[in-house]
């Protein structure tokens, strides 16, 4: 039989004590009346163990000793009493309150002082967005012509007169519609218009630095969304042909109305400066402003050392403006240089948001872009007569090795030099892949990859798959041959350990010509622009060639119908040569038929780009600056 549980020893203490229930109203000796709420507060103020507490009804009994803790002290104890301290506990019942309310008033002053700073900045940058002047009139800033609201529509009316009715012979007008600004020392200045002063410059051009260090100081630390061709303050320096009493002298040919000129400056590569150079002509198209390259800075020889003369514009017979009228920020100055240390300035989101297409997505939002890109590189980047004997040396080499290795090689070339002008197949390629391999001071894009570089091994593939997925040339007897390649590369060793994974015969580079002209031109080292800076002209002139030489023969750029390019070009994003290489390939060959939602066409890309594989969307985007 089981025990029966005996009470006696663990209830013994309240054997003589008179138990009284505990409710939420009413408390030993207080069974007729409750505590008042401020009371209770007072009792509990500390209290952790509330009775609501969940913790607290699960370790404290219903029924409790007079002894307990759970009781209230005894001088607060009393039938139809409050004691004798009742005001005093009530007075500080009241400041424990007050004190309690303050902590949680302090404790949000911050949040609600935050949330009025970010109201007024909000309705701030509302109001600047909207009427630009009107804020400059509150903060005392000088608005021409009087009012905000006359200036702002000045400004739009200025805009358009220029782009599309500004007459070719008379002076170009400023952003305000006014006469373009006159600024000698002691002339005059028209209103709403900022003198730029070289009073402190004797050398001109400015060096590319310094042009930098003037859009600097011109370009406000928060960028404000604006017309691209609006500047934030109308800014312009002096224009001798504007003087009183300036005249033409006999047989001398005008300045130009409106110029853009490209400063080769030497700080970045040769590809970056085309690139460049291809955005900043088709502005030039845009702005009817004749477009020329200066090359007083350029560390790599002459610009004719290498391409042909490029002066176009609406005024051909014009001759540029003195040095002195250069302005580097901001673009809507009369005579508008830029060099690769200011494209940035030039080249960024205002850029991106006027020129792509707004209902375009992945690659078909940069297409605009890349046309403008595409024309130049066929009308203006033109080589010389130097550089079209070294590339046309270089592309017969190459076909040599690829004749040696295709059948009927010879038929294959000759029919597709007899197909028609204007077919699909003009540039129709003989069987060849072409690798750009870029090592040096420029590592890969691929942020993700544990390497500092793309390795080599992500080429091999490249060519390979490409080679594969093309369907290209078979052998005699019918089964694939190893890919045809030629490799360019500033690294010696990376091009060794490329070519070691092929038949070394089916791969043709400069440094493997049978011309010493051409192996002279190869790169003996990997490229490093600050050490490529203190090389003699001469090797600096020869490793430009070689890269004229070699971007031909990647890309297939500047080639006449029927004349050689490759296949495929597979290259790393890291390198502008990787990005300039799908301009010169075309838009169908490099990424296939894109779709309306502008993915690559996997199937048919003829551009293999090894470093990001698509990870990155869009795969191709416009030319940045350094």
């Amino acid at each position: 039989m089981p025990t029966p549980v005996s009470t006696n020893q663990r209830y013994s203490r309240f054997e003589d004590q008179q138990l009284t229930p505990r409710t939420p109203h009413s408390r030993a000796g207080r069974a007729e009346e409750a505590f008042t709420a401020a009371e209770l507060e007072q009792v509990h103020f500390d209290d952790d163990d509330d009775y609501n507490s969940i913790i607290q009804q699960q370790n404290a009994p219903l029924l409790a000793s007079s002894a307990s803790d759970s009781f209230p002290p005894p001088r607060q104890v009393g039938y139809r009493s409050r004691g004798d301290d009742y005001e005093e506990r009530m007075a500080a019942a009241a400041a424990a309150s007050k004190r309690k309310l303050m902590d949680k008033i302090m404790a949000r002053l911050p949040l609600a002082v935050y949330s009025s700073v970010a109201a007024v900045l909000l309705v701030l940058v509302v109001v600047s967005l909207r009427e630009p002047e009107v804020l400059k009139q509150y903060v005392g800033v000088p608005v021409a012509n009087g009012t905000a609201s006359a200036a702002v529509a000045s400004a739009s009316v200025g805009v358009a007169v220029d782009l599309e009715s500004a007459p070719a012979s008379a002076p170009a007008p400023s952003a305000t519609g006014a006469p373009a600004p006159s600024h000698v020392h002691g002339g005059s200045v028209p209103n709403g218009i900022t003198r730029i002063s070289y009073e402190n410059y004797t050398t001109f051009p400015l060096d590319p630095i310094e042009y930098r260090a003037q859009c600097i100081e011109v370009t406000p630390p928060v960028m404000i969304m604006h017309p691209y061709w609006l500047p934030h303050e109308l800014m312009d320096t002096v224009h001798v042909d504007e003087q009183p009493g300036y005249a033409l002298k006999d047989g001398e040919a005008p300045i130009c109305n409106r110029t853009i000129t490209y400063q080769l400056d030497g700080w970045a590569g040769l590809l970056v400066d085309l690139g460049l150079i291809a955005q900043f002509a088709a502005l030039a198209k845009e702005r009817s402003a004749t477009f020329f390259v200066d090359d007083r800075y350029w560390n790599r020889g002459k610009w004719t050392d290498h391409f042909e003369n490029i002066a176009v514009g609406p005024e051909p017979d014009c001759r540029p403006p003195r040095p002195e009228e250069y302005v580097a920020c901001p673009r809507s100055a009369r005579h508008w240089i830029v060099n690769s240390r200011t494209a940035r300035y030039h080249l960024g989101h205002m850029f991106a948001e006027t020129y792509e297409d707004p209902y375009g997505h992945n690659l078909n939002r940069a297409k605009p872009i890349y046309d403008r890109a595409a024309q130049a590189l066929e009308t203006l980047i033109i080589p010389n007569n130097k550089s079209v004997e070294l590339i046309g040396w270089a592309r017969e080499e190459m076909q040599g090795v690829i004749d040696k290795h295709y059948q009927h090689g010879e038929d294959r070339r000759r029919s597709f030099k007899d197909m028609p002008q204007d077919s699909e197949y003009e540039f129709r390629t003989q069987g060849y892949i072409g690798t750009h391999i870029r090592r040096g001071d420029q590592l890969r894009s691929w942020h993700g990859a544990s390497d500092d570089y793309v390795p080599i091994q992500d080429y091999v593939d490249g060519v390979v798959s490409a080679w594969t997925r093309l369907d290209l040339e078979l052998s005699k007897n019918d089964t694939m041959v190893t890919p045809v390649v030629y490799v360019a590369s500033d690294s010696p060793a990376a091009m060794q350990e490329f070519s070691a994974s092929f038949d070394l015969e089916q791969v043709f580079s400069l440094t493997a010509s049978k011309r010493a002209e051409l192996r002279e031109l190869a790169s003996p080292r990997d490229y490093d622009q600050n050490e490529f800076m203190t090389l003699p002209e001469d090797v600096r002139v020869k490793a430009t060639r070689g890269m004229v030489v070699d971007f031909a023969l990647l890309s297939g750029a500047w080639a006449k119908p029927g004349e050689l390019i490759p296949d495929a070009t597979v290259c790393g994003l890291s390198s502008m040569i990787c990005k300039f290489s799908a301009v010169a390939l075309g838009w169908n060959r490099a990424f296939g038929e894109v779709e309306y939602m502008g993915y690559l066409d996997k199937q048919n890309s003829r551009w293999v780009e090894v470093d990001n594989q698509g990870r990155v969307v869009p795969i191709w985007n416009a030319f940045t600056a350094p």
